[in-house]
């Protein structure tokens, strides 16, 4: 199988390709293009390891950095937003990878699905912010789409024990992040250092804000909706502090079907390259004896509201979702720059919701003016 991976510098992407190395003699992948955003210095190790014959550097500058220093191999280096979806849609690849973090993944995954490239997703604001185009078009090229988020991993792979119509609601598990069980007057002065010390993951900064505020799980409802077409009052976020449970779903008849395995991002992105193989993998086993516990326990939307303003997004639809997308990483940003305060993201978002008014049916073009608006209304 050759694959083409957006965002080969990210914690989803280096993994990815550490898999890569795992599968060798077992499955052979061939890489046949990389991309960064500005991560020269890993790109160009990664090419000299792995000889793609294409590379994507967002920052055309850099790109052309990295021509200089890698004009000794055989990689054509390509920029900007052409040059991801050159390496989405037109390089020699059976899949893409779609690990770029945010709203700047939706352009070049859409040009690889028109191209007919299976779909290997680990972008959700891809599905949140186009979900209707992103699966009529999927349907439309007949393209194959595997989750690798690990909940939709673990979702997808649960529902294999039954059929859609005898399906009940999903169970998406959330770790809680770090802040779990702490009140808003906790939170007032969080600092970034605090909120990017996940208890169980490790994720790029973006995300793992998103983690903290709950945001994360609620694009993931979002997400959820989408791929396995159920509404959003449907989904279940229920707390499973240790992460050993990826996810449930619930039958019609009560039974319950989980996915568990240690926490480790690198299972779906596995199971997606190698679907519907399952095959050796150098990841630990559950210890379940070790394991004293396994907790569980219910969201607090009252502390966390971005969840519940995901869910009110997902719920209106339309451009809604893509306003709520936009401020949330707006917002995530200012507080990366020290700019805001933790609990001013869920405010930030909450505004832009009520400013925006909603467009019902949105075109790729709507959604991609809307989201520059609101970028641009909160820098």
């Amino acid at each position: 199988m050759k694959v083409s991976i957006l965002g080969s510098t990210g914690s989803i992407g280096t993994q990815a390709l550490e898999v890569v190395e795992d599968l060798k003699g077992i499955y052979n992948i061939e890489v046949t293009a990389v991309s960064a955003s500005s991560n020269i210095k890993l790109l160009e190790e990664q090419i000299r390891k792995f000889k793609p014959k294409y590379a994507a550097v967002f920052d055309e500058n850099r790109a052309r950095e990295l021509k200089t220093a890698v004009s000794d191999t055989t990689c054509r280096v390509v920029s900007g937003q052409e040059g991801l979806c050159f390496i989405a849609a037109e390089a020699d690849c059976d899949m893409v990878l779609s690990s770029i973090v945010g709203f700047a993944g939706l352009v070049p995954t859409m040009r690889a699905i028109s191209a007919g490239k299976d779909i290997a997703l680990a972008n959700k604001e891809t599905l949140v912010t186009a979900g209707r185009l992103f699966m009529d078009a999927v349907s439309e090229h007949n393209v194959r789409l595997l989750p690798v988020d690990s909940e939709h991993c673990a979702i997808f792979q649960s529902l294999q024990a039954g059929t859609h119509s005898e399906l009940k609601k999903i169970l998406l598990t959330a770790s809680g992040g770090p802040f779990f069980g702490r009140t808003a007057a906790d939170l007032v002065n969080v600092k970034k250092e605090q909120a990017l010390k996940h208890p169980n993951w490790s994720m790029g900064a973006k995300i793992t804000i998103d983690s903290a505020t709950l945001m994360n799980k609620g694009l993931e409802v979002l997400e959820a909706s989408h791929l396995f077409n159920v509404g959003i009052d449907d989904i279940e976020v229920v707390v499973q502090r240790e992460s050993i449970i990826h996810s449930m779903v619930e039958f019609r008849d009560k039974s319950v079907i989980a996915q568990l395995s240690v926490p480790s991002m690198k299972h779906p992105i596995q199971y997606a390259f190698t679907y519907p193989e399952r095959l050796p993998s150098p990841d630990k086993s559950v210890d379940f004896a070790a394991l004293s516990s396994l907790s569980f326990a219910r969201p607090d939307e009252h502390t966390f509201r971005c969840l519940t303003l995901a869910k009110a997004a997902g719920k209106a639809g339309g451009i809604m979702p893509t306003v709520m997308n936009a401020a949330n990483e707006a917002a995530v940003a200012k507080f990366l720059r020290d700019e805001i305060g933790f609990l001013d993201i869920a405010d930030m978002v909450e505004t832009a919701m009520q400013k925006f008014d909603n467009i019902k049916n949105p075109t790729l073009d709507d959604i991609i003016a809307v989201n520059d608006e609101v970028r641009n209304q909160l820098k």
